[in-house]
């Protein structure tokens, strides 16, 4: 067998890391397809038809993403029973241009996007608007506001504009007024009034989180999306600070179901509102009832990098 070079190593490092039949099947020996390792894993037991798949695709300078959600992915696929894959940048969170394995996508029931600032050549795009044209569930989290950085005048230029066409989220940093209230700040999230109700809530409590309060009123959420959660900046770095979505619904133009927070500080996944909120974003994007428990917190404990970019 010829040896892996660096990015086949990347790649089969995401499909090890998956939970359940993937990971059966992404071997070393077989360096499986996609298609391959969902046909041997569903040969090796008869599946519910409420396991899912769930793609996590990552690549940020500033959020530890690459290290905090790992974590809560196989954390949530042990407790809800789902395969879970990691798709991240490659080699390293630094680099903007290269997500291997987008490929898995076709085979998964909902993707979790925390990306910013990306570049990703056309056939990598084509994979995840393959994936939102199927109208599958989606979860963005952050600084996927501003996933893709293309200059203007390139041929991908729209993408920068991810976050709108795909969560009803700003069309990029810096549009239509989204910005920030400064890195010192904190955020004091409280359930939005009328939303206690809903599922996606289900055992979400106040709390105090870590990310600064990103501003994105009053042209975001885009029209038809049900708030959930509100933020209000402490100790604002300028004034006035508004009070600002942090947690919202919403159908995209595929007919997806949209999940999106501006949460993701690494210090915000230490609360159990966190990351009961994620997990039932997930659920709920693909259409699945949204547990009444679950057997968290979980330990996930990753500190904040910085801006590296």
């Amino acid at each position: 067998m010829q040896p892996l070079d660096r990015r086949q190593f990347h790649l089969l490092g995401a499909a090890l890391a998956s939970t359940s039949a993937w990971r059966a099947a992404a071997t070393p020996a077989t360096r499986a397809t996609p298609a391959a390792a969902a046909r041997e894993g569903a040969s090796e037991r008869a599946e519910p038809a409420t396991r899912k798949r769930v793609a996590f695709v990552l690549g940020d300078h500033e959020y530890s993403s690459e290290c905090t959600l790992p974590l809560f992915a196989a954390e949530y696929g042990r407790a809800f029973g789902h395969d879970t894959i990691v798709l991240r940048s490659f080699p390293d969170h630094h680099a903007e241009e290269d997500i291997p394995g987008l490929e898995w996508l076709e085979h998964c029931d909902a993707a979790v996007f925390y990306l910013r600032w990306r570049r990703l050549p056309p056939a990598q795009l084509a994979r995840i608007e393959s994936f939102l044209a199927s109208g599958k569930g989606v979860v963005g989290l952050r600084t996927t506001t501003h996933a893709f950085n293309y200059p203007s005048g390139h041929a991908s230029e729209r993408w920068n504009a991810f976050g709108q066409f795909a969560f009803g989220a700003p069309p990029g940093w810096g549009a239509g007024g989204h910005t920030h209230y400064g890195h010192s700040s904190r955020t004091k999230v409280e359930l939005f009034e009328g939303a206690a109700d809903h599922e996606l809530l289900r055992g979400v409590a106040p709390f105090e989180a870590r990310s600064w309060l990103y501003h994105v009123v009053p042209d975001h959420p885009s029209p038809g999306a049900t708030r959930l959660l509100v933020g209000t900046s402490i100790a604002p770095e300028h004034q006035p600070a508004a009070v600002n979505p942090v947690a919202w619904t919403w159908t995209n133009q595929w007919k997806g179901r949209a999940f999106f927070t501006t949460l993701g500080h690494p210090e915000d996944f230490r609360h159990a509102a966190m990351q009961r909120l994620l997990a039932n974003g997930i659920s709920w994007s693909m259409g699945l009832a949204v547990p009444e428990a679950w057997n968290g917190p979980w330990t996930i404990d990753v500190p904040y990098r910085g801006a590296t970019r």
